[in-house]
């Protein structure tokens, strides 16, 4: 039976009403020794804990150990639900029903990422219930909120399972009509948060998609596809994360056009530690995946500070990787992408299960 135990994570400045608020934080445990915690800024996700093949248990995500590391400026949305739009917008600008929409460019003073300079990642997000095996948060988007049309009403369900499923759930609604693609940003490494980049580059990982979405020097889609087959990007069978970034300097950070069942959930990645035996399969609803490999982290190898995060862990460039469901980035400017507009008499549903397990040495079939 899964636990649920509330605490005070810590207070912070509700953005859109300037009063100091309790930041509420939730901890989900199963019988199997997994447990997950969210807190209600962001409703981010702030701790994974699963055990490996020898009973080890260890935070398998990336953040800090408290409310002010998550309000930093250089915090990468780490564990948090990005809206209304995730990924980029192209000048932040796009048409809607014949009107010129043009919303906040925070991302090089040119485009939108992530929802401009206060998304969903940065609002106090309200508890609808925590009862049971999950946490449903609800935040309310008031209209013109960052230059986006409409009142947007988005609610997250966090549910853990004893099978070590976490399951998200993230709807919305809104009051006229507008454009929406969450996505969760949780930075993963499977053999600890702070095990950084050599342990990152020993996991391998698989992500079912025979194209990638094509981008300028931005990350900008073009509107065009690239086949990914017999390039660095096939990703069909599972591949060491090493041996291909050490062909491919720059990383990954790429949409991963990915093969769903009819729209339905499909298991459409895996990563996988060989050392800790850990890996994560991950399951959604959307037709894309973004694949990043924190490219932009520090970077020590040129100087640069890694981030302080949890425990005092060094975060560093290509650390821990990400695997964002969503519809394509930019989608509301190409008509040939998966649609992210939202009508009043609409729901947006975006589901996503990641779920955890593990391989005991000399099994091939976890490779």
């Amino acid at each position: 039976m899964v636990r649920i135990v509330e605490d005070v994570f810590g207070t912070a400045v509700n953005p859109l009403t300037e009063q100091t608020e309790q930041i509420k934080r939730f901890t989900l445990t199963n019988s199997m020794e997994m447990s997950v915690q969210i807190c209600t800024l962001g409703a981010t996700v702030t701790s994974i804990k699963v055990p490996d093949a020898s009973g080890q248990i260890d935070d398998i995500v990336l953040g800090y150990d408290d409310v002010a590391g998550y309000q930093t400026a250089t915090n990468p949305y780490f564990g948090a639900t990005i809206g209304r739009v995730c990924n980029r917008i192209a000048n932040g600008h796009f048409m809607l029903n014949g009107q010129d929409i043009q919303v906040s460019r925070n991302f090089n003073n040119r485009h939108q990422l992530h929802g401009g300079f206060l998304g969903f990642d940065k609002m106090h997000w309200q508890v609808l219930e925590a009862n049971g095996d999950g946490v449903t948060l609800q935040h309310c988007s008031p209209a013109g909120h960052e230059g986006y049309p409409g009142q947007v009403t988005a609610t997250v369900k966090y549910t853990l399972t004893e099978d070590n499923c976490l399951h998200v759930s993230m709807q919305a609604k809104t009051t006229k009509t507008t454009v929406v693609n969450m996505t969760n940003h949780s930075y993963f490494n499977l053999a600890g948060h702070g095990a950084g980049k050599e342990a990152m580059l020993d996991h391998s990982i698989m992500i079912k998609a025979d194209q990638i979405t094509e981008t300028d020097s931005d990350s900008i889609p073009t509107g065009g596809f690239i086949n990914v087959a017999g390039t660095l990007f096939d990703l069909n069978e599972p591949v060491q994360l090493g041996e291909r970034l050490r062909q491919l300097l720059n990383g990954y950070d790429d949409n991963y056009c990915v093969k769903l069942n009819d729209n339905n959930i499909t298991t459409i990645a895996r990563a996988y530690h060989q050392k800790s035996g850990r890996w994560l399969e991950i399951a959604s609803n959307q037709p894309g995946v973004q694949f990043y490999t924190s490219n932009y982290m520090p970077d020590v190898n040129k100087g640069e500070m890694p981030l302080k995060g949890k425990a005092g862990a060094k975060y560093v460039r290509q650390g821990s990787f990400c695997l964002e469901t969503q519809k394509y980035p930019d989608a509301v400017n190409h008509s040939n992408f998966p649609s992210i507009i939202l009508n009043p008499n609409e729901q947006y549903n975006h589901d996503v299960i990641y779920k955890f397990g593990i391989c005991r040495s000399g099994n091939s079939s976890c490779i």
